[in-house]
């Protein structure tokens, strides 16, 4: 049902299957549970952050919630399981000067010619220039590559295609890395008969990120893609257009980045409301 109804994505539903056999071992046949089974998954998961807490709840909600749909039962017990008030953590992001760092070593590294370094520049300049996932990023075919147009053509969660665009930063980085890579017919990125993998893009970045002098705990893909976020935001862009280039289905998950620039909508509100400047009782 997640993935014919919804359109999940392979990693949503090995996680879900995650969740709801790891309840199965700790309280038995799932299908046959009742409230004081399911209430009882509160003491096992104690040990646990609220948000992971909370994110079992759900799937075990949406399972239940299916069984009843389909007449598999007819009571619905999830209401017995614990409900964590869980906060949404802030993005890890870069400054700007940590921005800059990097791209500088990976621009020094990419002049001496070698593929790796050049492969590697154009990985950068896509995380951080159109704020792709790591999945998206890796997996990308030939056939999004743009032509005239400056937009790649991705395929995100749930199978949903987006248009996002490339800056000419980018497209410099990407003619030279087309002229070098390895032949393959179907991925940007090829490596080993298949695509780089995201683990390997997580590692060179950790890597470039030492010789670049920052903590390479500070760095991964999605920070990058948190950086595009916020970096955009304070620039001035709209919410829903950076909902878009996200990839976000509910800008609800959007607003985390407004945390980042509170300052700046502050001084929105008072620089250009219609009452700004105009004196209380005046």
């Amino acid at each position: 049902m997640l993935a014919v109804e919804r359109g999940a994505a392979a990693n949503t539903l090995a996680a879900y299957r995650r969740d709801l056999e790891g309840a199965e071992e700790a309280i038995g046949s799932l299908e046959r549970a009742d409230s004081d089974d399911l209430s009882s998954l509160g003491a096992a998961w104690s040990s646990l952050a609220p948000s992971t807490v909370a994110r079992k709840s759900s799937a075990l909600r949406q399972f239940y919630g299916f069984l009843v749909d389909e007449g598999w039962r007819k009571d619905d017990p999830s209401a017995a399981l614990p409900r964590p008030a869980a906060r949404r953590p802030l993005p890890k992001i870069l400054s700007h000067q940590e921005v800059e760092a990097l791209f500088s070593r990976a621009e020094e590294e990419a002049e001496s010619g070698r593929p790796e370094a050049i492969r590697l520049l154009a990985l950068l300049e896509l995380l951080y220039g159109s704020g792709l996932r790591a999945s998206e990023l890796v997996s990308l075919p030939m056939a999004s590559v743009p032509r005239d147009a400056p937009f790649l053509t991705v395929m995100g969660k749930g199978g949903q295609a987006r248009m996002v665009p490339v800056s000419n930063r980018a497209k410099q980085v990407l003619a030279k890395w087309l002229d070098i890579r390895p032949e393959d017919p179907k991925f940007l990125f090829p490596s080993r008969g298949k695509h780089l993998s995201r683990i390997r893009l997580f590692q060179l970045l950790r890597e470039l990120a030492g010789r670049a002098g920052i903590a390479p705990e500070k760095l991964s893909p999605h920070v990058l893609r948190h950086a595009f976020a916020t970096h955009l935001l304070e620039g001035g862009a709209d919410l829903r257009v950076l909902q878009t280039l996200l990839g976000h289905a509910d800008i609800a998950t959007t607003q985390i980045y407004t945390h980042v620039d509170s300052a700046r909508l502050v001084a929105l509100v008072n620089e250009r409301h219609p009452l700004a400047g105009k004196a209380v009782g005046g």
